[in-house]
């Protein structure tokens, strides 16, 4: 097995103005992805982060959630 599939990855949300922010954190190489959803659909963008990212979501209003809604919107099914 690849490295990279052995990594448990974190993830954020925060829900403003009708708009949902689900964040995917990889807390070894301090990569991951933003998704973006709307009434008009989903976007997603790839991101790189520094070691104080978990913290600084906390502080912007973010809850630590488990990844089935993120995954969930990945795949299109939500």
């Amino acid at each position: 097995m690849a490295k990279n599939s052995n990594i448990v990855h974190q993830y954020f949300r925060k829900e403003e103005n009708g708009t949902k922010i689900i964040v995917r954190v990889n807390p070894i190489h301090w990569i991951g992805a933003e998704l973006t959803i709307t009434e008009a659909g989903a976007e997603m963008r790839e991101l790189e982060f520094d070691n104080e990212v978990i913290e600084d979501l906390k502080v912007d209003g973010f809850e630590e959630v488990n990844a089935i809604e993120f995954n969930l919107y990945l795949a299109g099914l939500l």
